[in-house]
């Protein structure tokens, strides 16, 4: 018989991996002292210890390990799970990769800039949302507070007497050859009403967003960074751009938080 310690160091496994299989039924000691608790093996069990750290080496969890041993090693049945296995680690390779790549490239710029940037940037989804809002053209040249700021207000009070109707404000912004034209209005459910236009923005598969902090007069720094970013990660703007209101309150704006979203593609 092996003790529980010379049975770990063949298989180069620790003793609370084979307590862990113990518990779950997979590789059972061959002796258990009723006194004491202390577990021995029989040589002949290193098989199944062996079988058992080539399947968990190969990323099978304990579910699909104790199928296997309690089924046989059966030659279709392997294939099958190691072809799904690859698929999974095809999948997790491909997260890495891009994880890598983006690790690369904050190395980069800190290197280049000497400093982290002010703005975080992250890529993410953006779900479909239903507003209630207005459109207006911003011409050229014309100051965007002026245009927005009313543009929420118009549809406020259309809506604003309704509980929680303001709690979501979004503008989506489209350039023309005329300026820009400006949707500005809030997450609504209700129906249809005079003033107001029902808008359904779609679902955004793959978007490039930031949060800025604080007054809308340093916002455009806040884009340049995320288009930056979107340039470097070799994608191109795909749609209108998006600003979520997070927090919108204080009339100085000092701690307003803004998402600004940008839907993206690839070149």
């Amino acid at each position: 018989m092996l003790s529980i310690g010379a049975f770990a160091q063949i298989g180069q496994v620790t003793h609370r991996m084979l307590r862990h299989w113990d518990t779950a039924g997979l590789l059972v000691p061959a002796h258990v002292d009723e006194r004491s608790g202390y577990r021995s093996y029989d040589p002949s069990q290193l098989a199944r210890l062996h079988r058992i750290v080539a399947l968990r080496q190969l990323g099978f969890g304990l579910d699909d390990v104790a199928s296997i041993l309690d089924q046989g090693v059966d030659a279709d049945r392997i294939t099958l799970l190691l072809r799904e296995r690859r698929i999974e680690v095809e999948r997790e390779h491909r997260i890495a990769a891009a994880r890598l790549v983006d690790v690369e490239r904050r190395l980069h710029l800190i290197e280049r800039e000497q400093h982290m940037r002010e703005i975080e940037i992250v890529q993410k989804s953006l779900p479909a949302v239903r507003l209630a809002a207005r459109r207006r053209l911003a011409a050229d040249g014309a100051e965007m507070a002026d245009v927005v700021g009313p543009t929420f207000d118009a549809v406020a009070a259309v809506i604003g007497a309704q509980t929680g109707a303001l709690d979501t404000p979004i503008a989506q912004y489209a350039a023309r050859e005329d300026g820009t034209e400006v949707l500005a209005g809030y997450l609504y459910s209700g129906g249809a009403q005079d003033g107001i236009e029902i808008v359904e923005l779609p679902a955004v598969e793959v978007a490039i967003c930031g949060i800025h902090l604080g007054s809308m007069e340093r916002i455009g720094e806040s884009w340049q960074s995320v288009h930056a970013q979107i340039l470097d990660r070799g994608l191109v703007p795909s749609g209108p751009c998006r600003e979520l209101y997070v927090r919108a309150v204080s009339d100085d704006q000092a701690d307003w938080v803004t998402e600004l979203q940008q839907p993206v593609a690839a070149v």
